[in-house]
């Protein structure tokens, strides 16, 4: 985040307390598991792209929550959206449905698989991405059984930390403290199409990507790698599952990543988060032709998926997006992003799209 100065201080009033940035954060390491190591600041409130700490120093806020708050903090039709839903209906189990749900379901569907008939797909809602990635997971052994036990995914992938997620991420700090882990999950090179096709056989279920890969640096996978993933994973009969967490709900400058980096490609299941919510959690997952039906009744749950205030959000979030133009916004905010990183003395590279970028620096960091 960088320090700003264009609106004033939080008073007392509106954060309910005068504690400054050391006592809030003594009592944070008293009463919070580290999980997380002790944060650099106390954030009190939020808008637009401005914070403001405990001590009443503002910030331009360049993390967004990790790709989460892309209409900003306090926008007002999210405001609105969860206010009015929340004095109707709260909450309700998944014996029920909402108008919410329902509408941000076959919202989605049309955004995920805009060339693909509605009513051959099928949305599963959830609360974060590595729930989304779980329920993925789970589909893809439904869809294997005993006979395709392997599932692919790729070296420097992050998935989640849940426990099949996890077994879906790559790197060694992440799963080794928590091993053993789901089996049969093998990791091939990100972006060769030789390691692909040597790894496919008639026994993988299915193969795990992110069009850019976040954690890795966001490292974009190479011109034609997603079209020879589909061909080949539907050559093999395994199912295509693209992890859009962070690179969907417009990030990239499309609503989808992979329909920007490869237009024709449709995979069979698409999982979702972050900045579908715009703050509030949500995960899903958007699953069409075969897999969209393989979890049935008793299969899969999740007791607050589906939340009807975190579904008004959701809309609230693609209607703004819609209605303001935000797509072309964003491939125009990136590009100017691009070009004057790129001439700053010492950046070696600037990676990415849209609003998602990465900066690579000469001799790596001081």
């Amino acid at each position: 985040m960088t320090p700003s100065s264009q609106a004033p201080a939080p008073t007392t009033e509106s954060t309910g307390t005068s504690t400054d940035n050391t006592g809030w954060l003594t009592r944070y390491t008293d009463a919070v598991m580290n999980t997380f190591g002790t944060p650099g600041r106390v954030l009190v409130r939020g808008r637009g792209a401005h914070v403001w700490d405990a001590d009443g120093q503002e910030y331009i806020d360049l993390l967004a929550g990790i790709a989460v708050n892309c209409l900003g903090h306090a926008h007002p039709a999210i405001i609105r959206a969860v206010t009015d839903q929340l004095a109707e209906l709260g909450h309700v189990s998944n014996f029920f449905t909402t108008p919410a749900q329902v509408g941000l379901a076959e919202e989605l569907v049309r955004l995920t698989f805009p060339s693909r008939p509605a009513h051959d797909s099928r949305v599963f809602l959830a609360n974060s991405g590595t729930e989304a990635n779980e329920a993925a997971f789970k589909i893809a052994r439904r869809h294997g059984g005993s006979r395709r036990p392997r599932v692919l995914a790729l070296q420097d992938a992050f998935h989640g930390r849940t426990m099949g997620a996890l077994a879906l991420t790559h790197k060694a700090a992440y799963r080794e403290p928590f091993e053993p882990l789901p089996g049969g999950v093998e990791f091939i090179p990100a972006g060769d199409i030789e390691a692909l096709r040597a790894a496919l056989g008639p026994d993988v279920a299915a193969l795990v990507v992110e069009p850019i890969q976040g954690e890795a640096g966001v490292r974009e996978l190479p011109a034609g790698y997603l079209e020879a993933a589909r061909e080949l994973t539907e050559a093999a009969g395994a199912l295509l599952i693209i992890d859009e967490v962070q690179t969907g709900m417009g990030r990239t400058g499309a609503w989808m990543a992979h329909h920007l980096l490869a237009p024709g490609v449709v995979p069979d299941v698409v999982t979702l988060a972050k900045g579908l919510g715009g703050g509030i959690p949500i995960g899903a997952v958007v699953a069409t032709g075969q897999a969209a039906t393989l979890l049935a009744p008793g299969q899969h749950g999740t007791t607050f998926g589906g939340n009807p205030v975190a579904c008004a959000a959701a809309l609230a979030v693609i209607e703004t997006i819609r209605s303001h133009a935000l797509l072309d916004r964003v491939q125009q905010l990136g590009s100017a992003w691009s070009q004057e990183l790129a001439a700053v003395d010492g950046v070696d590279q600037v990676r990415g799209r849209g609003l998602l970028l990465g900066v690579g620096l000469e001799g790596g960091l001081p």
